[in-house]
């Protein structure tokens, strides 16, 4: 099976701080990916560096067999961590979408029609055609992540790296993201999401990256969430329940991983 991501010794460091170190993964196409790990541990730095956005001090990075250049990052769709978007920039759903098309488009090109039945397909799949023209802004938390996940849809993405999809937003909301997600897994799109939602991915993902600094494990949940692994990466005392036939893991006090 061709893969969709393989990583080949991976380091990235801040000021001469490893943040990321010799990471060595392969991820097979159409499968969903759950990331975990502590604050600090590498998480987003990983998606940014697959995406070539910050620095890498060695290591080699293929996407769908190719490596990592302008045109295979057409076929990369990233949606960001919420807090790190201008909330307040006067566009509107649409125009946001239409970013994912900019890639796709000669320098001081106006969208063609295509274009635009790819935005409104987008913003349809993710059940906000209906607010097209409402200014970002006004959405809930929600609303924001399925209009930036409308944006990489309209860019023909093939695999999507999602960084924290559901902090601050509200449990409906959290589980119609990840139905959403699901559904474009089952469309044969590869789907990578970093999440302090250890529940979460031992319920709904094929695959989990046990993720501080460097891979800890890699496998499938039921397989990789041991109480032995997950103390080796968060490196602090864990809870660890069965929950009918997965674990769940907890940090003192209450708070996912």
């Amino acid at each position: 099976m061709q893969k969709a991501i393989e990583i080949r010794d991976l380091s990235v460091a801040y000021d001469r701080r490893p943040v990321v170190e010799g990471v060595t993964l392969s991820i097979p196409r159409e499968a969903m990916v759950g990331i975990v790990g502590p604050n600090g541990g590498g998480k987003s730095t990983l998606l940014k560096a697959l995406l070539g956005l910050v620095p890498r001090k060695k290591g080699e990075v293929e996407v769908l067999g190719r490596t990592v250049d302008r045109r295979t990052l057409r076929l990369i769709g990233y949606v960001p961590q919420r807090e790190n978007v201008d909330w307040n920039f006067p566009v509107s759903a649409f125009d946001v979408v239409m970013m994912g098309r900019v890639p796709s488009m000669k320098l001081l090109q106006r969208p063609t029609s295509r274009d635009k039945e790819l935005v409104r397909e987008a913003l349809k799949t993710v059940g906000m055609e209906n607010h097209a023209d409402t200014p970002i802004g006004e959405f809930s938390g929600g609303q924001q992540q399925r209009v930036f996940l409308a944006r990489a849809l309209a860019q023909e993405a093939e695999v999507l790296l999602l960084d924290e999809p559901v902090s601050g937003v509200d449990a409906p909301s959290q589980h119609e993201i990840f139905d959403l997600l699901r559904g474009l897994q089952r469309a044969g799109k590869t789907v990578i999401v970093t999440t302090h939602d250890l529940s979460c991915v031992a319920e709904r993902f094929d695959l989990a990256l046990l993720l501080n600094r460097r891979v800890v494990a890699f496998g499938r949940p039921e397989e990789v969430f041991t109480p032995e692994l997950l103390n080796e990466t968060y490196q602090s005392h864990l809870m660890v329940l069965k929950v009918r036939d997965r674990t769940v893991a907890l940090e003192d006090g209450g708070q996912g991983g």
